[in-house]
């Protein structure tokens, strides 16, 4: 039986994955900064990822064949925090101080560990061109993108200097029914499901024509273990390669509950506090090595998130 730990369990990422590992029979320790839970049969502490003796007495006692470091610290465009000297050594703290502790025990302890390290399109800033690919500069200009890269760089590092499997999924958006409502996606969900229930009357959002790449979730789950199980470490695009607004969003969200979003959808661009930059990823590597694809596409996608919402 093959045996995992994952990062930030808590998160999106981190449900969908437990439940993908534990259908593929793992032996699972998934560890939040308020909990851990496992598979049956086995017992540990929470442990603090910031903590290096913590981090390599799990590895050391575990011996996982794979760490999901999905651990993140983020804010949607709509709600920037003011402090960011607080902001940045969180970050630090979070995507690289823990990544680091989690390397290095793996070199000590569990070499032939692999490891996979969700990194973020914010990696790239300001991006140019119509896509970006794994060649693409990295430049990042916010912190969360600053930190990331950190992680990336640092991932490299153990790949070339240490020989251990580190592999990076640079993500693009992706969602689900665990998303937080802080994002668009989920606001433009849960308005609409309350616009048809009459439980509001409007809804207002940031700029509509900004341009995301927008993925589910489960798929971009389900390339982070096609990548940690692939022949040789590397660093991977995880994306759709498609272009849709915020206004494609909200057109195909009211028009699947039969709503005109014209009658309901006010834009107020004083909403967004950083500049949204058009990201669009090139997943062409992930597929042509893994053979991943997406299985549903972008109308799919918001309609599963109604009908999932809708229940709750």
């Amino acid at each position: 039986m093959k045996r995992a730990v994952i990062v930030g369990a808590n998160g999106q990422d981190g449900r969908l994955l437990y439940d993908l590992l534990l259908k593929n029979r793992y032996c699972v320790v998934g560890i939040d900064k308020n909990r851990i839970h496992h598979s049956p049969g086995i017992s540990f502490k929470l442990v603090n990822i910031c903590r290096h003796d913590e981090v390599a007495c799990l590895i050391k006692k575990f011996k996982p064949h794979e760490v999901y470091y999905l651990a993140a610290f983020h804010h949607s465009a709509e709600n920037l925090p003011d402090k960011n000297v607080e902001l940045l050594r969180h970050s630090y703290d979070v995507h690289v101080g823990g990544l680091a502790n989690f390397l290095e025990a793996m070199k000590i302890f569990s070499p032939k560990t692999r490891l996979f390290y969700a990194a973020s399109s914010h990696i790239f800033g300001p991006a140019k061109g119509r896509l970006q690919d794994e060649k693409t500069p990295i430049s990042p200009n916010c912190i969360y993108g600053i930190t990331k890269a950190s992680g990336v760089a640092l991932c490299r590092f153990y790949r070339s200097q240490y020989k251990i499997f580190t592999s990076t999924g640079i993500l693009y958006n992706h969602e689900s029914a665990f998303r937080s409502e802080k994002f668009v996606s989920m606001r433009i969900v849960k308005g609409a499901i309350n616009i048809k229930n009459g439980k509001r009357k409007e809804l207002v959002l940031g700029d509509l024509d900004a341009v995301i790449d927008w993925g589910y979730a489960p798929d971009y789950v389900l390339a982070m273990h096609l990548i940690v199980n692939s022949k040789l470490p590397d660093d991977f695009i995880i994306a759709t390669g498609k272009r849709h607004t915020v206004l494609d969003f909200v057109r195909t969200a009211f028009d699947h509950l039969g709503l005109d979003w014209k009658l309901y959808v006010k834009e107020n661009c004083r909403m967004v506090r950083k500049q949204n930059f058009c990201r669009v990823g090139n997943p062409a590597k992930l597929k042509r090595i893994t053979g991943w694809k997406p299985s549903v596409d972008f109308k799919e996608m918001v309609e599963l998130l109604l009908a999932r919402k809708g229940d709750v």
